[in-house]
């Protein structure tokens, strides 16, 4: 009896060994418990953003955080990376540690990527550029870039001025994250019009860094190295609301009012009501709105379809004779 009742207890512990190792095992080619609960069936993207330092950039975080939920069918996993090229680094090793679908990332500077890059690769995700522009040795290392012609946005701007303002100009030039693709694409654009128009002078340069605290500084600096400049050509709308700011309190005449013409990049809301208002004379927008576009793409690689190398999004530009209330009303950032 004794020996009935210990071969009894010791089928019974199999038994439900077995059915706890059942349980757990993996079905078929699923991830193998890779797949968070209540993830299953949604793709996951990781998203690196650069931070938070523009009405742009907000829009822009905006646009995919608004795109990839889980009511499309996605997973974000969203890294601010504050304005450091390492933090963004982490982040794209973290989203390979998780196992990632897919990888976005609005890239800092545009150099420094082909380590990291390299390991995305090998570890099979893709990866897509949003925004600024990477310089890598090998461009098998991304899928593919969404974002704006930022050379055609420097075009676009020194091409009013030549058009609006005369053959003799003394511009002050306030830029952007310096290696920053906007920052490239729209100091070329400038360059080539200081080359090609003989009277035109570039008296002051210096980096704001795309925030509205560092443009009323640079301003402010600007005022004491030299205050006799005819046109402020700044490369985004923030650093335009501080140069304002350091104008006004310095007394000077800008916009309407005659004096300064001040050119912006961007067209934000807050920036295209700063044209109406006379505030700033020219206006070239850069649309943030990548989340759309880049679903899209998501959706032609899903579909094992091999997207466009570069994906450019529609813009225009403002000017403050003719921009009108129903033209902002009708944005949609």
């Amino acid at each position: 009896m004794k020996k009935i009742l210990a071969l009894l207890l010791l089928l019974s512990v199999f038994l439900i060994v077995f059915t706890a190792c059942q349980k757990n095992a993996p079905a078929g080619d699923s991830q193998s418990g890779d797949t968070p609960d209540g993830d299953e069936g949604l793709i996951t993207v990781g998203f690196s953003q650069v931070g938070a330092e523009s009405d742009w950039r907000m829009a822009n975080t905006k646009s995919m955080k608004e795109t990839f939920t889980e009511e499309n069918g996605y997973k974000l996993i969203f890294k601010d990376a504050q304005q450091k090229q390492e933090n963004q680094i982490e982040a794209l090793r973290g989203f390979v540690k998780a196992r990632v679908d897919y990888i976005v990332i609005a890239p800092l500077v545009e150099t420094g990527w082909d380590e990291v890059l390299a390991e995305v690769r090998d570890a099979g995700i893709p990866i897509i550029i949003a925004d600024r522009m990477i310089d890598v040795s090998d461009d098998t290392l991304y899928a593919c870039w969404v974002g704006s012609d930022f050379r055609s946005e420097g075009d676009a701007a020194a091409a009013w001025m030549e058009e609006t303002l005369g053959p003799d100009l003394k511009i002050a030039h306030m830029q952007g994250t310096l290696g920053a693709s906007a920052q490239i694409g729209r100091t070329d654009g400038l360059d080539a019009a200081l080359a090609k128009n003989a009277g035109w002078e570039l008296v002051l340069r210096d980096s704001g860094d795309f925030t509205e605290v560092n443009g009323k500084e640079v301003m402010e600096r600007f005022l004491k190295e030299n205050s006799g400049f005819d046109v402020l050509y700044c490369e985004n709308d923030n650093m335009a609301f501080g140069a304002i700011d350091a104008l006004r309190a310095a007394g000077k005449s800008f916009g309407a009012d005659g004096g300064i013409t001040i050119i912006s990049f961007d067209a934000t809301h807050a920036g295209l009501d700063d044209t109406l208002a006379g505030l700033i004379h020219y206006n070239v927008e850069c649309n943030p709105l990548h989340g759309p576009r880049v679903a899209e793409i998501i959706t032609q690689l899903q579909a094992g379809r091999t997207p466009q190398k570069l994906n450019y999004v529609d813009e225009i530009s403002f000017d403050a004779a003719t921009i009108t209330q129903a033209d902002i009303d009708a944005r949609d950032y």
